[in-house]
């Protein structure tokens, strides 16, 4: 069984390393502790993530339906012959994270088979599920156990993760809206997206990214500098896109490149090591 599990959780990592050179570096600079666990996070939501946006020729509510089925048989009987939800169950088991926060990631995820364009309500609870829990179940990793300190940083983990999901919307804009027909913004006119438009999104993301920094200096050590270097790339990644005129937004992916990251990467090291987090 050790086999297995050690199998189970390389094969998440295989999924981390091959989706996100972002996140990747981010996790190795976590706590040894902390890396295959967060691995397994990471695989269970990408491959949620995936039935919803790319397998277009099969029967994406089927395959959802399933893939919640299993997730939940693996949680409970403690095992899965799929690695990437044995790894995640074996995580939330540990950890014990929550059922609740699983399952309302899983509506998220339902909730892009149904709908294209989203008021305020439904944007609201569009983020919760898909990016405000992610960091919920990670947070229950990183406090291992000590309750008082998850309640303290919720709200900060909560408003981090929803500031990472808007740069998404905006870095991905073309994309959803030409390819998957999708505006997440709320009440979102492709035809007014102009500079005014562009503040006030960037206003309410900067909200989210004050408070996730103010999570982050009070994260435990072994987690902060990981978190850490996440926050800097996609803040690194918002500067970029506020630099950016809205047509060329609407009509391109605006992304860091990897020796950028590398440099990100190097400085934020030192600056956590020189105690320079600010």
């Amino acid at each position: 069984m050790n086999l297995y599990n050690e199998l189970s959780y390389k094969c998440s990592k295989l999924v981390t390393n091959s989706y996100s050179t972002s996140f990747s570096l981010g996790v190795s600079l976590l706590h040894r502790d902390f890396v295959m666990p967060i691995h397994a996070i990471y695989g269970f939501v990408r491959f949620a993530d995936e039935i919803v946006d790319s397998f277009h020729s099969n029967n994406k509510r089927e395959l959802l339906d399933r893939f919640k089925k299993d997730t939940h048989d693996a949680i409970l009987d403690k095992i899965s012959l799929n690695p990437i939800l044995h790894s995640f169950q074996d995580t939330v088991n540990k950890y014990q994270i929550d059922i609740e926060l699983i399952d309302t990631f899983l509506k998220s995820m339902t909730m892009d088979l149904d709908k294209n364009k989203y008021d305020k309500e439904g944007y609201e609870k569009y983020i919760l599920g898909s990016a405000e829990v992610v960091g919920l179940m990670c947070l229950k990793i990183f406090v291992e156990g000590d309750g008082k300190k998850y309640l303290e940083l919720k709200a900060d983990a909560m408003k981090l993760g929803s500031a990472f999901q808007k740069i998404n919307f905006l870095r991905d804009l073309k994309a959803d809206i030409h390819n998957l027909g999708r505006a997440y913004f709320p009440d979102f006119d492709l035809e007014k997206f102009n500079a005014s438009t562009k503040r006030d999104i960037e206003a309410d993301i900067q909200k989210d990214f004050d408070a996730g920094l103010a999570g982050i200096k009070k994260l435990p050590k072994k987690a902060r500098l990981g978190v850490y270097l996440a926050y800097i790339y996609y803040i690194s990644l918002f500067k970029k896109i506020k630099n950016t005129a809205p047509e060329k937004v609407m009509n391109s992916r605006i992304r860091i490149s990897n020796s950028k990251k590398q440099l990100l990467f190097l400085q934020s090291y030192f600056k956590f090591k020189l105690n320079l987090i600010k």
